[in-house]
């Protein structure tokens, strides 16, 4: 199969991994194993309440995690990374080809890390409100209208909740109480939502799919809350515990992320980075008495003006400055009102649209709230200057990285598969264009900017110690809570978050720090020649590469890149 193509061969692969007849025999070379690679990963990678990692999918895809499958994926897997071992480089490859090898490397530990070391399915109870709402919660986030596909695929995850959440009960051998506590909370009041899901969805469906859906309701309502039951019945003999241990992380550094850093290494650069910014908030206030706090927008219409101009002008702003190149292809990053059948499950993730590889002619889509002063930490922040989020989530962040990064002339690199690059980039994209001078504009927004420096220095610290055991669930969440500060809520979801992904909370900070000293040395190496926006075009297009691995390509420098996983060593916790 080649590069461009091979969607016959995708189709045909997709259905021998359904039956269970594939087998995998020698790649030719690697960029056939990359295509196989992701296209079995399209079907295998669970749902997360991640924004950044919504694949595309094939279509009718089953979600299934019985025994038998999971024992089928250990299989696959071991035939990737048998084909992957055999296709490895001689050292006087071009790095361009060494840099492509380890990248799927890193994209095979990263299932590796997820089937036999962190274990949600066998762990995590909320991992499976994932895989059942989750995963129809991520069909509502395009923009109507639906196409008949997507309401196709409503019908049928929505009818395989009950088998789903039998599965579970057999898998959640392991279950951890604070994961539990958080899946029966998910499941409050169920009924009610999920009707008012169905509801609200009704108008922006054909009769066919509204009837199907109705139809199919009861029974996944049902298995929902007779899971939530279960669950509740379990709880006294749950273990505490949700860390993961220092070597598990270590693990998940060296292998999936590729960073060379340790635990300890990586809070002395968060403490670095949060004294820094706790001096820059410090001045910023200074400079900033007596000036009166910002006005919340009186209306979602006049935010969602407002972010219009806005992120046209950071568009421009960007050519002008000579900071980053914009295609002229590249859509926008909008903002729309919540939809009503979005907003009864809109903690099962960030309520965006980031499209995807196959929609590089649809605009990004960021769903508001109405403005109050109400709001969590981060939709207030929008409430009164829209700036600092479509910087980050849209233009130049990850709307925008995405799209630049899935239109990579190397098909190798066009799928996500880490946060690390992509999270780094858009905490980066905030502080580069304050001191670009975006903000000069609006001195309470600039105190914002702060604000999210803060937060991303403390991320470092949670995600580390909840994966070591130094910070229960609860602790962390207080710990954001009464330091950043934020709302208790947003800081119960982000410890939550943290405690069953770790490695994703270190990916903002470290990832920022990481493009930086990548821009020292490369000014420093290219002297005159150094050019800003060439710079910035390269990491952008290559957003989704490990940022070891960007330096290597870079700078020929291959030092932070660490030695290629042993997938024989995982380490069953």
């Amino acid at each position: 199969m080649n590069a461009r193509g091979g969607s016959i061969g995708k189709v045909l692969l997709l259905a021998a991994i359904a039956s269970g007849t594939v087998t995998f025999a020698s790649a030719d070379s690697i960029s056939d194993l990359s295509q196989s690679f992701w296209t079995w990963r399209a079907a295998e990678q669970p749902f997360t309440n991640d924004d950044i990692p919504r694949i595309d999918r094939p279509t009718n895809l089953k979600i299934e995690w019985t025994s038998a499958t999971i024992a089928a994926r250990r299989k696959e897997l071991t035939e990737f990374e048998s084909r992957w071992k055999a296709l490895a480089p001689a050292s006087t490859a071009p790095v361009a080809e060494q840099v492509d090898y380890r990248l799927l490397g890193s994209a095979i530990a990263r299932v590796n890390w997820e089937l036999n070391i962190n274990r949600e399915w066998q762990r995590n109870p909320v991992f499976y409100v994932h895989q059942t709402l989750g995963s129809v919660y991520i069909l509502l986030l395009p923009p109507p209208p639906f196409s008949a596909q997507q309401q196709a695929d409503m019908v049928t995850r929505i009818q395989s909740f009950p088998a789903t959440l039998t599965t579970a009960r057999e898998n959640l051998t392991d279950m951890r109480k604070p994961f539990a506590q958080l899946a029966i909370e998910a499941l409050d009041n169920l009924p009610e939502r999920f009707n008012t899901m169905l509801t609200a969805l009704t108008p922006q469906l054909d009769p066919a799919t509204a009837k199907a859906l109705k139809e199919s309701a009861p029974a996944a309502i049902s298995a929902l809350e007779s899971y939530r039951d279960w669950l509740k019945q379990k709880l006294p003999g749950m273990r505490e515990e949700t860390a993961i241990g220092r070597d598990n992380y270590i693990y998940f550094l060296r292998n999936v992320a590729l960073m060379p850093y340790t635990p300890e290494q990586l809070l002395t650069m968060s403490h670095q980075e949060w004294d820094r910014t706790v001096a820059f908030e410090a001045y910023e206030q200074a400079r900033n008495t007596g000036l009166p706090p910002m006005p919340i927008f009186p209306s979602q219409q006049a935010q969602i003006e407002r972010e219009k101009k806005d992120e046209a002008d950071i568009r421009a702003f960007l050519g002008a400055r000579h900071i980053l190149t914009v295609p002229g292809w590249m859509k926008h990053y909008q903002n729309l009102p919540l939809p009503a059948y979005v907003e009864p499950f809109s903690e099962l993730g960030v309520t965006d649209d980031l499209t995807g590889p196959t929609r590089l002619d649809q605009d990004g889509t960021s769903y508001i709230r109405i403005p109050s002063i109400s709001l969590g930490y981060f939709s207030l922040s929008t409430a009164r200057d829209p700036r600092p989020i479509i910087v980050h989530e849209g233009v130049p962040g990850h709307y925008f990285q995405l799209c630049l990064s899935w239109a990579n002339s190397d098909p190798i690199r066009r799928h996500y598969y880490d946060s690390g690059a992509n999270e780094g980039i858009g905490f980066y994209a905030e502080e580069m264009m304050l001191q670009a001078g975006l903000f000069d504009d609006s001195p309470r927004t600039r105190e914002i900017i702060y604000s999210f420096m803060r937060l991303r220095a403390l991320r470092v610290e949670v995600d580390v110690k909840l994966a070591t055991g130094e910070f229960t669930l609860e602790q962390a969440a207080d710990y954001l809570s009464k330091t950043v500060p934020m709302d208790h809520g947003t800081a119960i979801e982000e410890a939550a978050m943290f405690s069953s992904s770790p490695g994703q909370a270190i990916s903002y900070q470290i990832g920022k720090v990481q493009i930086m000293r990548l821009l020292a040395d490369a000014r420093q190496k290219q002297k005159d020649k150094f050019s800003l926006q060439a710079f910035h075009d390269f990491v952008w297009t290559n957003g989704n590469l490990p940022l070891s691995l960007q330096r290597w390509e870079l700078l020929n420098d291959p030092s932070d890149v660490p030695a290629a996983p042993d997938f024989a060593s995982t380490m069953l916790n």
